[in-house]
């Protein structure tokens, strides 16, 4: 029952011969655009960079990609070939495949329909399953994936109900674990994944947070969940119980955050956590102590107006953030020593009102 993940994507090596601009690619970034305003009516984008050695990102040709309305997330499969965007306006969600070196886009089907409002998505680390939370009908869409093709098809008995307003989805590391912030709930929802792909509450399950919960992320070993509450301008940490994935609070959550806390990510070594403040317009990062909680480090750090999300990337060196009033990301150099953040550069222009951020090493060329 125990489906243990692989190991972490290692980076691709810079190679500083004169060469086409893809062959110095590090990897790739990817950030869901909503289109302004962002009312679910307007059409979605994605915008692509190649992140080069020192982390800096450059727009990828023909970027940004169209989608569907209102884009409102975006995750990669875990062998680097296929992008996956989840449209709120449209209800479905668009498949692209990666183009091998030059990370270009290329939408592979016609978009796939999930639930009502669709506000996330994620994919096993094992890349068999897509979770996609549907906020107004109140479910989780659940596909199987085609490793081959990137193509989706719904597992049986999907979609599988989710408490009031599922916003945010994350699965554990095993891959055998699923959890959802519910936002009119106060709580995070838990669920076992079937042999199928298919869910099944964990018992005990949905576990309390804190006020307005917006989103949620496993560490990289799999032992602690946390939940941004933005509301209550903190986060929630959890300890997963390896056996059965139900949460125990651990000691001292919730812990403080800015004024309207919207992201969380925690970079691979489970050392540091950070967290996107969408009103103080900040980032605060944490050391993560061996039980799980969380210590500020230092001052936050100023970003742009309005960061909706951000990322640590593949590698552990950068954190990515959004900026939704601004219209650009960010990126930062993570000091591998106290977790502190330093600039890379300048902001980088994206699509209108920027959603979601994540970053993938791609497919071997």
């Amino acid at each position: 029952m125990n489906r243990k993940a692989s190991s972490f994507i290692g980076l691709i090596v810079l190679v500083a011969v004169a060469a086409p601009s893809w062959a110095q690619a590090a990897g790739f970034a990817y950030v869901a655009n909503c289109g302004s305003p962002c009312d679910g009516a307007q059409p979605g984008s994605v915008s692509g960079y190649t992140i080069d050695g020192n982390g800096a990102l450059m727009s990828i040709s023909g970027s940004p990609f169209m989608a569907g309305a209102g884009s409102q997330a975006v995750a990669v499969h875990p062998n680097g070939n296929f992008l996956y965007v989840a449209n709120l306006g449209s209800n479905n969600v668009s498949v692209f495949r990666i183009a091998p070196g030059s990370g270009t886009l290329m939408e592979i089907s016609s978009p796939i329909s999930v639930g009502t409002n669709p506000f996330s998505l994620a994919v096993d680390p094992l890349g068999q399953f897509l979770y996609v939370p549907n906020a107004n009908s109140n479910d989780i869409s659940a596909f199987s994936i085609d490793r081959i093709t990137g193509m989706l098809t719904p597992v049986t008995g999907s979609p599988f109900p989710a408490g009031l307003t599922p916003i945010s989805v994350a699965v554990d590391p095993t891959g055998q674990f699923v959890y959802v912030a519910d936002l009119n709930a106060n709580a995070v929802a838990g669920f076992f994944i079937r042999r199928t792909g298919g869910l099944q509450p964990i018992c005990g399950s949905p576990f309390p947070a804190g006020n307005h919960p917006f989103s949620v992320a496993v560490d990289r070993t799999g032992r602690w969940v946390y939940v941004t509450n933005d509301l209550s301008n903190d986060v929630s940490a959890y300890t997963i119980d390896p056996n059965t994935g139900a949460l125990t609070a651990i000691g001292g959550s919730a812990f403080q955050a800015g004024m309207d806390p919207r992201s969380v990510t925690v970079e691979r070594t489970s050392r540091f956590a950070y967290v996107s403040n969408a009103l103080s317009n900040d980032v605060w990062a944490y050391q993560i102590d061996g039980l799980g909680a969380l210590t500020p480090i230092g001052a936050p750090v100023q970003v742009g107006s309005g960061p909706g999300s951000l990322t640590a990337d593949f590698t552990g060196q950068y954190v990515y953030v959004a900026n939704s009033g601004d219209d650009n990301v960010l990126g930062y150099r993570i000091d591998a020593m106290t977790g502190v953040l330093t600039s890379i550069g300048s902001p980088v222009t994206t699509g209108q009102v920027p959603i979601s951020v994540t970053t993938t090493a791609g497919p071997l060329p």
